[in-house]
């Protein structure tokens, strides 16, 4: 059973970021269009699991999978959708996960999700603490229990997300990846 752990940020998770851009980028070449550090991880200063999320957008989304070997070769383990429709999904570290890789194809809602979300905790410090403290209530609360972790955020990710999507549009990122 895997632990929830929360932790504070740390200066190494840029550099791991930036260790495994280089490793993606060998395998997937012209395919990728861009690289984003996403999630917890990315915000300096939240509390986080550490566990690095990365966001790769590529041209066709179709053809990641026929790297998928190559993926496994450097610890990855293909999920496929895992949930999400059309996104490639790739965890690292087993039971002691250190790496998700999400990837989506240029155009995907998600991209504009996920950034507008990293960058309006970027620039709102007082949500950002707020977020990080009710992780790190929840990681005690549900040491055990990842279901009831999420859970018990998702209220206030949804309320961030709304927030994030509304300044982003208006901060003219609308049309970054748009639909």
């Amino acid at each position: 059973m895997r632990k929830v752990e929360v932790c504070s940020y740390s200066e190494k998770w840029p550099l791991m970021f930036f260790e495994e851009v280089e490793k993606l980028k060998l395998i997937f070449g012209n395919e990728i269009v861009d690289i984003h550090h996403i999630g917890s991880t990315s915000v300096p200063g939240l509390k986080a699991k550490p566990i690095l999320d990365i966001m790769p957008v590529v041209r066709d989304i179709a053809l990641v999978d026929k790297y998928n070997q190559e993926m496994q070769v450097i610890g990855y383990e293909p999920k496929g959708e895992n949930g999400i429709p059309r996104r490639r999904y790739y965890q690292k570290g087993g039971e002691n996960r250190s790496h998700h890789v999400h990837i989506y194809q240029v155009g995907s809602y998600e991209i504009k999700r996920h950034l507008a979300f990293r960058d309006y905790l970027l620039r709102h410090p007082d949500v950002k603490k707020s977020y990080g403290e009710l992780k790190e209530r929840l990681a005690q609360q549900f040491p055990y229990d990842i279901e009831s972790y999420i859970n018990g955020k998702e209220h206030l990710v949804r309320e961030i997300e709304v927030k994030a999507l509304n300044w982003y549009k208006k901060a003219g990122n609308d049309s970054v990846y748009a639909d």
